[in-house]
């Protein structure tokens, strides 16, 4: 008997962590970043597999004193397609 009860605590227990854990899930503010763009500078950026290797090619235009360089208290460069997701 006592073994019965606890398969019915450790399940309750389940569920009440499921449902706690689907409710802060849906509560998540939504994306404020912008996605990467699909235009003619960033169009390759779609056709390479990995992030980590087309993040190699956003320097080319966002390091300082490029034509679109990061603004001040911008988050680490190396990470650009963390936030900036493909469409």
């Amino acid at each position: 008997m006592k073994k019965k009860r606890n398969i019915w605590v450790l399940n309750g227990a389940f569920v009440i962590i499921s449902v706690a854990i689907v409710a802060f899930l849906l509560n998540a503010p939504e994306e404020t970043t912008s996605a990467l763009p699909k235009d003619d500078n960033h169009i390759k950026l779609y056709d390479i597999k990995g992030k980590k290797e087309a993040e190699k090619y956003c320097g080319e235009c966002h390091d300082a004193g490029k034509e679109a360089p990061l603004p001040e208290g911008h988050p680490p460069k190396y990470r650009c397609l963390f936030c900036h997701k493909r469409k």
